[in-house]
């Protein structure tokens, strides 16, 4: 077994910081939470900013080894209890890591303000298993409020702790929340909806990022806002550029995040070429063609989308335009558009276990 005392669980400077102005830290009473600070088995001290300060060798307990790895500082006990301190930024340790610290860790110590994704991908190397208990450190204003670090420790499977908390590696992991099989994320122009979908997955070892819009070829500023897209996403996610979405809600099973269902629908009117079809705007004496009027071809399309939601096996995600609080479109399509994207978003959420409404970066879950 190994113990470990967390004497402090925040930033360097504590959260809250001193003298910092700052609404975050203005919500908390000095001293809320101290620098982070970790001391194992009464020997061995990990405090930032400097990092590790290692006991000599000899005054090591027996059995006890220590090691750094491009992870951080792991520590594996005599009854082999493993514990991981991920380092911020994480370490080059130039060397190879010992294979004892490439098995899973039972307890890591974490910083998952800075870079969530890196839970995941110690959860892609099988170093995190359901079995390890995940703890969150260096906490501090990079996040409004206490409230909104556990809204997202939720999602992420860790929990926070208070400081002076001992901890140890035969503690088991508190059971993780099963997550919502359907979440639609709702928002205006530059709400956050994007951010907060993206967020509620960081931290999953395996995530398909659907991507419905257009690639943005010969338009810098949505080539621009693509690549943003792109770098918020971890490297190891796959992404995925389609419009058959409701083919891939049937056929995936694991984590899905589709953004969006307004750029998706916009295709569909795309490949319907339903924008110079207004079933009102139908010439008099028009006969609709094999299929019907554009419209009918783009319902059913919407249809079978719902379907599919409705059917899935995956764990979905999917962000999606609230064109109701708009102004109201100045041409006909737009109208017809704005309509069809609302009817869509209505049933979706029917079929959803969870809906949020994210404005100016704020999340408001939907009652049913």
């Amino acid at each position: 077994m190994v113990k470990v005392l967390l004497s402090g669980t925040a930033g360097p400077y504590g959260w809250p910081e001193p003298a910092c102005g700052c609404a975050s830290c203005g919500r908390l009473s000095p001293g809320h939470r101290l620098p982070t600070a970790i001391v194992l088995d009464d020997v061995v001290r990990l405090a930032p900013p400097a990092g590790l300060s290692l006991a000599p060798p000899a005054a090591m307990p027996k059995g006890y080894r220590m090691t750094v790895t491009p992870d951080g500082y792991a520590v594996s006990g005599p009854d082999r209890g493993r514990v991981l301190h991920a380092v911020p930024g994480g370490q080059d340790c130039g060397s190879p890591s010992p294979s004892w610290a490439e098995e899973a860790y039972d307890l890591v110590l974490i910083d998952l303000l800075e870079r969530p994704e890196r839970l995941g991908d110690l959860r892609r190397r099988g170093l995190v298993t359901p079995r390890t208990h995940v703890v969150a450190i260096h906490l501090d204003h990079r996040l409004p409020s206490e409230a909104e670090l556990g809204r997202r420790l939720a999602f992420w499977g860790a929990e926070v702790v208070d400081d002076g908390t001992i901890l140890d590696t035969r503690r088991p992991a508190p059971a993780r929340a099963l997550a919502p099989k359907r979440v639609l994320v709702l928002g205006g122009a530059r709400s956050g909806k994007s951010a907060e979908a993206e967020m509620r997955l960081i931290t999953e070892a395996d995530v398909t990022y659907v991507a419905t819009g257009p690639t943005g070829r010969g338009d810098a500023e949505w080539t621009a806002r693509v690549r943003a897209h792109q770098r918020r996403r971890p490297g190891y996610w796959t992404t995925i550029e389609t419009t058959e979405l409701a083919a891939l809600l049937r056929s995936e099973t694991g984590p899905l995040l589709v953004d969006g269902v307004g750029t998706w629908l916009a295709a569909v009117f795309d490949g319907c070429g339903a924008w110079g079809d207004p079933a009102h705007d139908r010439p008099r004496g028009r006969k609709p063609g094999r299929f019907g009027t554009a419209l009918d071809a783009v319902g059913a399309r919407c249809d079978d989308l719902v379907a599919a939601w409705r059917q899935t096996r995956a764990q979905v995600v999917a962000v999606s335009d609230e064109v109701g609080l708009s102004v109201v479109p100045a041409t006909a399509s737009g109208r017809v558009f704005r309509d069809a994207l609302g009817r869509l978003n209505q049933r979706l959420a029917a079929e959803s276990e969870e809906v949020s409404l994210v404005v100016a970066g704020r999340v408001v879950p939907l009652p049913i």
